[in-house]
């Protein structure tokens, strides 16, 4: 997946000559980039992750246009700088770096955050290729894997054992392209909450399981998922997803996770994991264990009504319309944590293991 930095320094090279030899035409310069949006987006079933229809945005020199360029032309120069020094910049600090632009400066950072994405989808690589890196964490692991990393000073393997952090966990890094793995674990059990997963961590059910245990804390970062797809496509391991019983759980960190958003649908085949299949919490669970409940916000009725009609994998399956129908039928949610009503560890002495004998009536 990863380009060479010295390719990718070529790349902007040439996009930059094209536009300088425009301008020296005497033509308007311009630059496309794809359309990102679930509305030009497709659902594959095979190989199961969302993709570009095609559609793009042209971006061309214009009075009205001046700013929006101008800081596109500055970004790219800062991602080629980034680039030939083998330096990062988080999109923070590319936000600030701006402020010496002068006029092209940004008021806020959306405005720079929605310039590295258009820069990102015009050459179609994962913006960290650019040398830009996310704020956030990319996510927790534990349990029966050991990740074989590089000490950046000597070269020599750096072995990782997740078994042995006591009560925290192994971070997941930036880029994890050059990671390798050794596991025998049966499954991944991917974790919505932190408080969920450190749970499961401190009872180390993942030794009685045989599994690992990944806290993707929320929608998960690209460097998660991208962890998860190389970990189950190498090791040839099932992927199951514990999330709360909620549209934003469901439509959004689930399927971000298996098959990838609209807005980055240029990368999806590299950071998504059509293998995930989702164990809970389900509709069905909120009957059959009874679960405490929350009644559904207009937010959450909105986002469900808008995935039924417009998300392209909820419209692939009817299982998740029907999911979705009986959720808003019911007009609640259930979060994980609902669980502790029957006690702190029904999570662990039941749930889990009731629901892991029966991984073939998962959702897809």
């Amino acid at each position: 997946m990863a380009k060479k930095p010295r390719d990718m320094a070529g790349r902007i090279l040439e996009e930059a000559r094209e536009i300088h030899a425009r301008i020296i035409q005497g033509r308007k310069p311009s630059m496309k980039f794809p359309l990102r949006s679930l509305q030009n987006v497709r659902y594959r079933p095979n190989p199961g992750y969302f993709e570009l229809k095609g559609k793009k945005k042209e971006r061309t020199l214009t009075v009205g246009t001046v700013k929006t360029f101008a800081q596109t032309l500055r970004m790219l120069s800062l991602s080629k700088e980034l680039v030939d020094g083998d330096d990062i910049a988080t999109k923070r600090e590319a936000y600030y770096v701006s402020k010496n632009w002068g006029q092209a400066r940004f008021d806020d950072q959306p405005e720079s955050d929605t310039v590295i994405d258009d820069i990102e989808a015009l050459f179609m690589v994962n913006r960290e290729q650019l040398g830009f890196i996310p704020e956030e964490k990319g996510g927790e692991v534990a349990g029966k894997l050991t990740v074989i990393d590089k000490d950046r000073e000597t070269g020599k393997a750096l072995r990782i054992d997740c078994t042995r952090f006591g009560s925290g966990a192994y971070s997941i890094p930036i880029s994890v392209e050059h990671l390798e793995f050794e596991t025998d674990a049966r499954f991944i059990l991917a974790i919505e909450t932190a408080g969920m997963f450190q749970r499961l961590v401190k009872h180390a059910y993942w030794k009685v399981a045989q599994c690992i245990l990944i806290s993707m804390g929320g929608v998960p970062t690209r460097a998660c998922r991208r962890f998860v797809r190389r970990l189950a496509d190498e090791k040839k391991i099932p992927v199951y997803v514990f999330v709360d019983c909620d549209p934003y759980g469901i439509g959004n960190i689930y399927r971000t996770l298996k098959v990838g958003s609209g807005n980055a649908a240029h990368i999806n085949e590299y950071f998504c994991v059509p293998q995930a299949t989702y164990l809970g919490i389900t509709p069905d669970d909120i009957e059959d264990y009874k679960l405490p409940t929350h009644p559904l916000k207009d937010v959450d009725i909105k986002r469900a009504s808008d995935a039924m009609k417009n998300d392209p994998f909820i419209l692939h399956f009817k299982a998740w319309q029907k999911a979705f129908d009986k959720l808003l039928g019911m007009g609640v949610r259930a979060e994980q944590q609902a669980l502790a009503k029957w006690g702190l560890n029904y999570v662990i002495d039941t749930y889990l293991p009731e629901k892991l004998k029966h991984p073939e009536r998962f959702l897809p």
